[in-house]
């Protein structure tokens, strides 16, 4: 007769402890989540899954008008709609990990109060849906530097592009990181994540998403390029169109501070995962 296999349920008491192996164990779960995520999200909608593509292109298009053709901001000689769509495709992945992550412990209080089950699954599976989004946006974009590469020659790919892969990472892992700190926090004071979609938007603008570095004052460059995700966004917007540049120095501490943000993120999240439950 085969043994039964028992698991032991209790309080981590290291601040910081993550197990890969229930993880795994739980990776059926995971993928439900997002399976779930996606339901969820395009229920009852008449065009469905298209929403994953309509939404940056209206948004890329309404960047176009206003910043392109009203305000008249240099886009470094770039075809105005692939520049605002180069930053609106990796900002909304960077978006949707941070706004789903800093959710984790409101939006699944029910759940994690009846079963058990790994809480970093959820951000996890949060990463997994939000990349599912990305990819297919990128798939159109990639298309569209075809196109230009070919009938413009302003546009030019170039090898940053083996970076790239590298980049999308680094843009999960530090939006899970931030969405972390947020949903820990939001537990005991709500006021944060009412703030959180103003913050975002606010992030967007101090990020060269609908202008260039080059518009940046030299003064206030060095200041500026802190922003964690203004490195990668300049640096994926050289990689596929040529223009800008790829600067070493500021990607590395972008992903210093990527790493200083996730580790940190997980330290809080795994010390008030403990007793969420009693606060929220």
């Amino acid at each position: 007769m085969d043994s039964e296999r028992i698991t032991y349920i209790e309080a981590k008491r290291k601040w910081f402890s993550i197990d890969f192996g229930e993880l795994w164990r739980y990776r059926d779960l995971i993928i439900l989540f997002v399976k779930r995520n996606i339901s969820v999200s395009y229920k009852q909608t008449i065009l469905g899954p298209l929403w994953i593509l309509i939404n940056p292109l209206l948004s890329t298009t309404v960047f176009t008008v206003i910043f392109g053709v009203i305000a008249g901001i240099s886009t470094d000689g770039m075809p105005q709609f692939l520049f605002y769509m180069s930053g609106n495709v990796l900002w909304g992945f960077f978006s949707g990990c941070l706004n789903r992550g800093s959710s984790t412990f409101l939006g699944n209080a029910r759940l994690f109060g009846k079963v058990y089950s790994p809480r970093l699954g959820t951000p996890i599976s949060d990463i997994i849906y939000s990349f599912f989004n990305y990819l297919i946006q990128m798939l159109a974009f990639v298309g569209l530097v075809v196109f230009y590469a070919i009938t413009n020659d302003a546009v030019c790919p170039n090898l940053t592009l083996l970076a790239v892969p590298l980049m999308v990472l680094q843009t999960a892992f530090l939006g899970m990181g931030v969405g972390l700190i947020i949903s820990s926090i939001t537990t005991k004071y709500r006021d944060l994540h009412i703030l959180v979609s103003f913050g975002v938007s606010l992030w967007m603008y101090i990020t060269p998403v609908v202008y260039p570095v080059s518009r940046i004052p030299q003064w206030l460059k060095g200041l500026f390029m802190l922003n964690p995700v203004a490195p990668i966004i300049e640096s994926y917007r050289h990689a596929f169109l040529g223009c800008g540049s790829f600067e070493w120095f500021y990607w590395l501490v972008s992903l210093g501070i990527t790493a200083v943000v996730v580790l940190f993120g997980l330290i809080v999240f795994n010390k008030v995962e403990k007793n969420f439950i009693d606060t929220v």
